[in-house]
């Protein structure tokens, strides 16, 4: 799912980083813009995902977003001081879209801390990381490339997500 605008994407993927020489009173404003977008493109993409999946047939259930931990309280002037901050902030800034996107489009959204993924699943999945990897292998045969870490994650934390909906 994109979630910045084809002619948007020089700044849009890293508002913070457009904003870094920008002056203190068009910096968060650029920031906001991104923040903007990012949402609104979400809820688009969420609904146009969704419509896809019901004109195939499908029902969904739920999903799931790989979280982080939360941004602190920052100013955009304090974010934009360190630039580890501002990687942190784009990071959390795409998930915490997606989630928004899923709430504002009525699915039940799990979030799952990315660093706890695999124990999550052993846990809501009473499985093994080792038989739970033999799956998502399984699973990326018969889905076809791409199939990373990035979609075997996703594929993973979406098993959590149906699991967790049955209980």
């Amino acid at each position: 799912m994109e979630l910045v605008e084809k002619d948007e994407a020089w700044w849009a993927k890293q508002p913070y980083h457009a904003a870094e020489r920008l002056s203190a009173e068009d910096a968060p404003r650029r920031v906001k813009l991104g923040i903007s977008a990012a949402r609104r493109i979400a809820i688009r993409e969420m609904r146009a995902a969704l419509g896809r999946a019901r004109e195939s047939g499908a029902r969904v259930a739920a999903c799931a977003v790989l979280v982080v931990d939360p941004m602190p309280d920052w100013t955009v002037e304090e974010i934009l001081a360190v630039h580890f901050r501002m990687h942190k902030a784009e990071g959390v800034l795409f998930r915490e879209a997606l989630v928004s996107a899923a709430e504002a489009c009525g699915i039940r959204c799990l979030g799952i801390h990315e660093k706890q993924l695999e124990a999550s699943a052993e846990q809501a999945l009473a499985s093994p990381m080792s038989s739970l990897r033999k799956r998502l292998t399984l699973l990326g045969k018969s889905v076809g490339p791409p199939w990373g870490k990035d979609q075997k994650d996703a594929a993973l934390a979406a098993m959590i997500a149906l699991q967790t909906r049955v209980k």
